[in-house]
């Protein structure tokens, strides 16, 4: 159901749909509907998002120099977590670290889009 005024739906920019989903299905078990060649959705994910086509990508960067906003994925196994990333074709741009409120470390996608993955 969704609730007013609250975060409903990301899309996120990527230039290989079918990589993207492999990778993402692969690392954290999100599932996909297709909506032609060039847009997905994914679901199982926390929050409904899509996938689209595009020669860009989001990178927030750690000098915030490019000010895009920072996708945070929770996992209770973080170890296990970024070698699965790793194992998958994703880079990992900042090793775990800690910061108040837990740990975390951050990646790229195959897209070059970046996120981050925290614990307790």
């Amino acid at each position: 159901m969704n609730k007013h005024l609250t975060i409903n739906y990301l899309e996120i920019p990527v230039k290989e749909i079918k990589q993207t989903k492999a990778f993402f299905s692969q690392v954290f078990a999100w599932e996909f509907v297709d909506y032609g060649d060039s847009y997905t959705c994914f679901t199982n994910a926390g929050i409904t998002g899509g996938f689209y086509c595009s020669e860009t990508h989001s990178e927030q960067g750690f000098d915030l120099a490019n000010g895009a906003p920072l996708i945070v994925i929770y996992s209770s196994q973080l170890e296990q977590t970024m070698a699965d990333v790793e194992r998958a074709g994703g880079v990992i741009t900042k090793a775990i670290f800690s910061f108040p409120g837990g740990r975390r470390f951050h990646f790229k996608d195959p897209n070059g889009n970046e996120f981050a993955v925290w614990s307790e």
